[in-house]
């Protein structure tokens, strides 16, 4: 989503606010120490609030920042490649985050490329459940004291309640989606 996007949406979440509350743009104005011409632009998306701006008009508005950003908008469905956050251990190892915030849902997607002969971080027993789908290559599933291992095409799942971690034995890159709940990545 663009920052103009973002703009509007935000323009017309505080305007629909604004007239729930039965206020004029000036005396929403007068309540935040903003102009009135200040609160028109921010209403029709031409210019950005400062945090501090936006979270005192959320307050003068009686709502609360959570309820604020869950009402305006729709709900997103689909993310695109550019959405997703990447990173890249010492080992060469990447873990692509593929639902940006996912972190604040139930259960968390990954995408991970294990370079040959690396392995993930170990994971400690934790409350939640992990499952894993292997795109390419093969892996090795430490859990606990034993062993296993996935092929391209085959899945695995299991409680996180003992030590746990993904190791790659081959010469070539293994990819899989991992999805933990809740989310611990």
């Amino acid at each position: 989503m663009d920052t103009e996007t973002i703009n509007h949406n935000i323009g017309n979440q505080l305007k629909n606010l604004r007239k729930q509350a039965g206020l004029t743009q000036q005396e929403l104005a007068d309540r935040t120490e903003l102009t009135k011409g200040f609160i028109s632009q921010l209403e029709r998306g031409q210019v950005s609030p400062s945090i501090v701006t936006l979270l005192d008009l959320i307050e003068c508005l009686g709502t609360t920042p959570s309820d604020f950003f869950k009402a305006s908008g729709q709900e997103q469905i689909v993310f695109q490649p550019g959405e997703c956050f990447e990173k890249t251990d010492s080992s060469g190892n990447i873990t692509r985050w593929i639902v940006p915030s996912a972190q604040s849902n139930q259960m968390e997607p990954i995408l991970v490329t294990l370079a040959p002969g690396q392995q993930s971080e170990p994971d400690s027993p934790h409350n939640g459940e992990e499952f894993g789908y292997v795109l390419n290559g093969r892996v090795l599933i430490h859990y606990g004291d034993k062993k296993y291992e996935a092929k391209s095409g085959e899945s695995f799942y299991y409680e996180a309640d003992k030590v746990h971690y993904l190791e790659n034995p081959g010469i070539r890159s293994a990819r899989l989606i991992w999805v933990s709940t809740p989310p611990s990545f």
